[in-house]
């Protein structure tokens, strides 16, 4: 990990919102903290050139660190104000979980990979985001009650227990279906499933959601 944030960094970073503002992303809270957060400190320094390009990167054990495009999209899509419990389904690098974090949520965040879970965990600590981090099943959630979660992962079907901790009038943003997937963004009106207002923002592809034990 590289976490000296130079003046090209800083400028690269202002290139991708730029870049990221005419893609649609008109949200301008959730552009200040794409601005903010230095995504190389996420990856692996040999990976320095490309942190600020609009491209999915490896970080470890099969996983991914999403496009710059699609956090901006799935933050834009939470609707987070300061404040909100924010339950993040796939810590992964920490990226997402830091934006989260500079937008003002109660960040609490899962990932069942365990190497992954001991080093980003440690990183967020280190780079001083309050999120609180778990090792654990995503399908199952975190018991408590939320007001906006957060899935970066692929689902093949929407979790009983996510949609249970989710509060009344609260957001959900999902990625859903098998291979490709699709965006949706649920509201919760109510406890049954006709109640939810879902909508759906275009095609994406996620490394897959497993349900299951966190691995060990």
């Amino acid at each position: 990990m590289n976490c000296i944030d130079t003046y090209k960094h800083k400028g690269l970073r202002q290139q991708m919102v730029d870049k990221l503002r005419a893609k649609g992303i008109s949200d301008e809270s959730v552009l200040q903290a794409m601005n903010e957060v230095p995504r190389h400190f996420f990856l692996d320094s040999a990976l320095d050139s490309l942190a600020y390009e609009d491209q999915a990167l490896k970080i470890g054990c099969e996983q991914t660190i999403s496009h710059p495009s699609t956090v901006a999209m799935q933050s834009q899509l939470l609707s987070v104000k300061p404040s909100m419990k924010v339950l993040e389904i796939g810590t992964g690098s920490g990226y997402q979980t830091a934006i989260l974090c500079r937008l003002g949520a109660k960040v609490f965040t899962i990932e069942r990979q365990k190497g992954l879970y001991d080093q980003t965990s440690k990183l967020l600590r280190e780079l001083g985001y309050r999120a609180q981090c778990f090792l654990g099943d995503g399908y199952q959630g975190l018991t408590g009650s939320y007001d906006r979660i957060i899935v970066t992962c692929g689902a093949p079907e929407i979790p009983d227990a996510l949609m249970r901790q989710l509060k009344t009038g609260g957001i959900m943003v999902i990625p859903l279906g098998d291979g490709e997937q699709e965006m949706l963004r649920i509201t919760k009106n109510g406890e049954r499933h006709e109640e939810w207002q879902i909508e759906k923002f275009g095609t994406y592809s996620f490394v897959p959601m497993l349900n299951g034990k966190a691995m060990k």
